[in-house]
C-alpha cells in the first residue's frame, strides 16, 4: 500500500489537470487553439477545515512544491495547473477542475476559477 504523501497529492492533481485538458482540447477543440482566451487557476483556501497559514508546515511544505501564496488576495493560487501551453479558457478550466478535486478528495477546500482575456 503506498503512503499518501502531499507530494503525491500534487502529482495526481498535476496529472489530472493535464490528463483532462488534453482530452478536452483534442476532443472538443479538435487539437485546433480557438475560440476565447483566458487564464484559469486553482484557489486553495484550507485543509481539513483548518486555514493554511504560509509560515505553518503545510504551507511551507506548499510552497517548496511551488504553490504560492496570492499577493493580490493573500490565498494559495496554482496558475494553470494543467501546464497546456494553450489560450483556450474552456481547456484550461477543464484543468483546473481536474485539479482541484484531487484536491478535493484528499481534504482541501480547493476551487477553480478562471477569466476571460
Amino acid at each position: 500500500m503506498t503512503t499518501v504523501t502531499l507530494e503525491n497529492v500534487i502529482l495526481e492533481a498535476t496529472e489530472a489537470a493535464s490528463s483532462a485538458a488534453k482530452k478536452f482540447f483534442d476532443e472538443k477543440l479538435n487539437g485546433q487553439d480557438a475560440y476565447a482566451c483566458g487564464f484559469a487557476w486553482v484557489t486553495i483556501y484550507d485543509f481539513q477545515g483548518k486555514k493554511i497559514r504560509a509560515n505553518s508546515k503545510m504551507g511551507k511544505a506548499l510552497e517548496a512544491l511551488g504553490i504560492k501564496k496570492s499577493s493580490y488576495d493573500r490565498v494559495l493560487k496554482v496558475w494553470n495547473p494543467s501546464k497546456m501551453m494553450v489560450q483556450n479558457v474552456d481547456t484550461l478550466e477543464a484543468g483546473a477542475e481536474a485539479y482541484a478535486k484531487v484536491l478535493q478528495k484528499y481534504g482541501f477546500t480547493a476551487y477553480a476559477g478562471s477569466r476571460l482575456d
